[in-house]
Formats: C-alpha cells, sequence, structure tokens
C-alpha cells in the first residue's frame, strides 16, 4: 500500500467520523425529545405526542438502516428541492434511523427514575420542564451513559452502509483502492488497514465506556 492510498483512507476516515458524529449527536438530542413524548404523553395533546413518537420509535427501529439511507438520499431532494448530496443526506437517513434508538435508551433511563421526584420538585414549585431538565435528565444521562457511548461506536461502524450509496467514507474509499489491486499482499495490507483504523476508533469509545462504567461503580 502506497502513500496515496493511504491518505485515501485517512480523509475516508475523517468523513465516516464527522458523520457518526453529527448522526449521533443530533439522535441524542432528537432521541431525548421523543422519550419524553413517549413516556410522559397523557392526556389530550400530550396522548397525541406520544402516540406519534411511539409510532416513530417502532418504525424505525424495526425497518433496515439502508432503507432510510436510501428515502433521505433519493425522496428528500425531490420533496425539498434540495442537492443530492449523499454524504449530508445518508447521515440525515442515519441520524433518523439512530434516534429512534437514542429514544429507547434515554427511556430506559428515565424509566429508572422514582416517579416520586416529579412529586416532590412540583411540591417545590417547579415546573415539568424544569423538573426535566435540572433533575430527571441529570439522573437519567448518568444511568444510560455507557450505553449511549455504545450506541455512538455502532453508528461508527453504520457509516459503512453509505458506500453502498459511493459516499467516500472508509469502506468506499478502501473498495475503490481494492479495485485497482491485484497482488494478494496489497488487498490483505489494505484489509487489515481498514480493520485497523475502525478498531482504533472503536476501541477508544470502548475503553471510554469502560473507564465510565468503572467509575461510576466506585462511586
Amino acid at each position: 500500500m502506497n502513500i496515496i492510498d493511504f491518505y485515501a483512507l485517512i480523509n475516508g476516515l475523517k468523513l465516516t467520523i464527522i458523520m457518526a458524529f453529527f448522526a449521533a449527536s443530533g439522535a441524542i438530542i432528537f432521541g431525548s425529545i421523543l422519550a419524553v413524548m413517549r413516556n410522559y404523553g397523557t392526556k389530550n395533546i400530550g396522548r397525541i405526542f406520544g402516540y406519534l413518537s411511539g409510532t416513530y420509535i417502532e418504525i424505525f427501529r424495526n425497518t433496515p438502516l439502508l432503507l432510510w439511507m436510501y428515502a433521505a438520499c433519493f425522496v428528500l431532494p425531490s420533496v425539498l428541492g434540495i442537492p443530492a448530496n449523499y454524504a449530508v443526506l445518508g447521515t440525515v437517513g442515519l441520524f433518523l434511523y439512530t434516534s429512534s434508538v437514542m429514544a429507547e435508551i434515554i427511556r430506559g433511563g428515565l424509566n429508572s427514575i422514582p416517579k416520586g421526584q416529579f412529586e416532590a420538585a412540583s411540591s417545590q414549585g417547579f415546573s415539568f420542564p424544569f423538573t426535566l431538565w435540572y433533575i430527571i435528565f441529570p439522573q437519567c444521562y448518568r444511568k444510560v451513559t455507557p450505553t449511549i457511548l455504545s450506541q455512538c461506536v455502532t453508528t461508527i461502524k453504520d457509516t459503512s452502509f453509505l458506500a453502498a450509496l459511493n459516499v467516500a467514507e472508509l469502506t468506499n474509499a478502501s473498495k475503490d483502492i481494492l479495485s485497482r489491486l491485484s497482488s494478494f499482499e496489497d488487498i490483505i495490507s489494505i484489509f487489515a488497514t481498514v480493520a485497523g483504523l475502525y478498531f482504533i476508533v472503536c476501541f477508544s469509545l470502548s475503553l471510554a465506556v469502560r473507564f465510565y462504567a468503572h467509575k461510576k461503580s466506585v462511586q
């Protein structure tokens, strides 16, 4: 493997990390909103929001990720009249899918918080939004941070689906290089390099998860 091929893989890795970062960050925010809507949608309009969020979560969690990447890349440009930038639109599809997973992770954290904390906060004059922001969410996120970080690792690996749309992320960069190679040794070196790059990034996050979990267990 020459320096040009290695540079192409590094550029692919950069795009992979950027797409995963935006998809995962947006999914945590939107997933939190979905989790609140599904968990605390009760009466009248609140119940409608609960049904809508539940429907969204179940649809996206039970359909293939690649389907939503295709939908984002081929449907959104026609509907919204925007440029067909597959890297951006594929990230949107990944964000929409990952949001449903994050929502269920965060909802699990919300369900672990005793209901009496809402009553205690209400007795102190806290409104529902302030109770969520200052009391419930801090506890919830501390509980689910390891699971959220694990899902971020999965999101990094899920960017490889965008190779099917010819987005120049790491997997697709390796595919382009492999199409020009004939030597078995060169092919193996590309596979080893790509696997090593994914491993370094994902294992680093996995170590962060383990460190956080260990730190939490000794507190």
